[in-house]
């Protein structure tokens, strides 16, 4: 019986050494307890990152919905007012004054305005319509009218580049010229205030809260680019419209304001809207007719105002930057 046991003790000893050698990590309780700590590390890190992607995918979707609601909301208000003034008699423009008493009334509200007051501060904050200094004013209008020039450039070499269909004017030559001046006017003013107050404010607002400043740029531009994707899907126009969302979208991001980018995109508009769409459906391509000296004027245009807009946008930048830091030093100071 002892040697039975003898043996029977010397066998488990044996089976257990085995198994140490080949299990070494799941003996002790140490071992164990890391090695249950990576199974259950893992997926806790997966979740978080798949909780952060859905929450950012959530954000782009939201800001984009909102951004294409007040855009909608703003320009079918102009275009139905427009329609109605010149069915009903087109020598009194009286479309400009309600339009100019709706657009009050939108800023007002999207800015804090009225009820709900529970919302009132955050809707002053999306509107992003803080005050800019003289300065800085002045420096964001003048790189942003570079950028313009230079995509006024990019526009028209791209049309003579690429085949594309150009951007449909109205036919105004049966209206009045101070009716029809008025009207261009009065539309150079609608885009440009209802698109920033829905891309650059309250869509890029909410990105910024959610991504990088450089990231909330980019993605508001790729959104206002499928704004103006009406205006046909072609490469080369809607680079110019991303490329032109990025200049009003670092504007609005460095002056923490879409009083800054307003005037820049009205400049823009009042550009294309006179020199360069009423002559799209004139423009030959370059394979078809060659190249003219205009054609590598155009080039040389696009190549120095985007290298001066460079420049201007980093001084812009530099400017916004000493202006936050001593604001923060005088916040300090005051507390």
């Amino acid at each position: 019986m002892a040697c039975y046991t003898k043996n029977l003790l010397l066998s488990l000893f044996h089976s257990t050494y085995n198994r140490r050698q080949l299990f070494p990590k799941v003996l002790t309780a140490r071992d164990v307890t890391l090695n249950v700590g990576v199974v259950l590390r893992f997926p806790k890190l997966e979740s978080a990152e798949m909780s952060s992607l859905r929450r950012k995918s959530l954000t782009v979707l939201w800001s984009g919905l909102l951004a294409f609601v007040i855009l909608v909301m703003g320009q079918s208000v102009w275009s139905i007012l427009l329609i109605a003034n010149f069915r009903r008699g087109p020598t009194t423009p009286w479309s400009i004054v309600v339009m100019i008493g709706f657009l009050w009334l939108m800023w007002r509200y999207l800015g804090g305005s009225w009820w709900p007051h529970a919302t009132s501060e955050k809707r002053h904050r999306l509107l992003r319509a803080n005050s800019v200094s003289g300065r800085n004013l002045v420096l964001a209008f003048i790189a942003g009218v570079f950028a313009m020039i230079a995509l006024a450039g990019y526009w028209i070499v791209f049309c003579e580049l690429v085949k594309t269909s150009p951007n449909a004017m109205p036919d105004t030559s049966k209206y009045p010229l101070l009716i029809v001046a008025l009207v261009l006017t009065m539309s150079a003013v609608v885009s440009p205030v209802v698109e920033e107050i829905a891309f650059r404010g309250y869509c890029q607002k909410i990105l910024e809260s959610e991504f990088q400043g450089h990231a909330a740029v980019i993605i508001s531009s790729l959104l206002f680019m499928l704004a103006h994707a009406n205006h046909g899907w072609f490469w080369s126009k809607l680079l110019v419209y991303f490329l032109a969302g990025l200049a009003f979208g670092t504007i609005a991001y460095l002056t923490n304001s879409i009083i800054a980018s307003v005037p820049v995109h009205i400049v823009g508009d009042l550009l294309f809207f006179t020199l360069i769409w009423p002559r799209d459906a004139s423009r030959r391509l370059v394979t078809e007719g060659g190249a003219d000296p205009w054609f590598w004027l155009h080039i040389l245009q696009a190549a120095v105002f985007t290298a001066l807009a460079l420049l201007a946008f980093r001084r812009l930048a530099k400017h916004c930057a000493i202006g936050r830091q001593a604001s923060h030093r005088e916040d300090v100071v005051a507390a």
